[in-house]
């Protein structure tokens, strides 16, 4: 676990995501304002399972100061092949720099792991965020219709040793 201050001098916590977690998580993926209109199909369906969070380095970011730790956010690492599988910010938080905390720790958990580079593919209204963050952009993830009808941009996080 780790804490840490949002950009508001929101305390902050990023712990590793558990099982009881799956309901919120899955909400706020559903709920994302990201995916509204035409890019609602890709999350329709989408559930954050226990068997996911356990099957990958998922983490989630709790206001510190709520009883029961409010989720604002959380990541998801897959370590073969490196990759960032989910990230996602609830929208009443954005803007906060959770999304930049969430980044930082996934950048500390890959080093950590021995990962020189993650790769994101990720979802056009999300692009300035990544670019804000120091992710690079490295090519367009076609298609893959009917979940995703759409190119999406893909990205890399190059992460240096200590």
């Amino acid at each position: 676990m780790s804490s840490r201050t949002s950009q508001n001098r929101r305390p902050i916590m990023i712990r590793r995501a558990v099982a009881r977690d799956a309901k919120r998580l899955t909400r706020l993926v559903r709920s994302s304002s990201a995916y509204e209109g035409k890019y609602a199909s890709a999350v329709a369906g989408y559930r954050v399972g226990p068997d996911y969070i356990e099957a990958h380095r998922a983490f989630v970011a709790v206001d510190a100061d709520e009883r029961e730790g409010l989720v604002l956010g959380f990541y998801s690492l897959v370590l073969d092949p490196p990759e960032l599988d989910l990230l996602f910010v609830a929208d009443e938080v954005q803007g906060q720099g959770i999304g930049r905390l969430l980044v930082a720790h996934m950048q500390s958990e890959a080093r950590a792991a021995g990962l020189d580079r993650v790769r994101v593919v990720s979802h056009r209204p999300a692009e300035d965020f990544y670019h804000r963050v120091g992710a690079v952009r490295t090519g367009t993830a076609r298609a893959n219709p009917p979940a995703v009808p759409w190119d999406r941009p893909e990205f890399e996080f190059r992460i240096p040793s200590e």
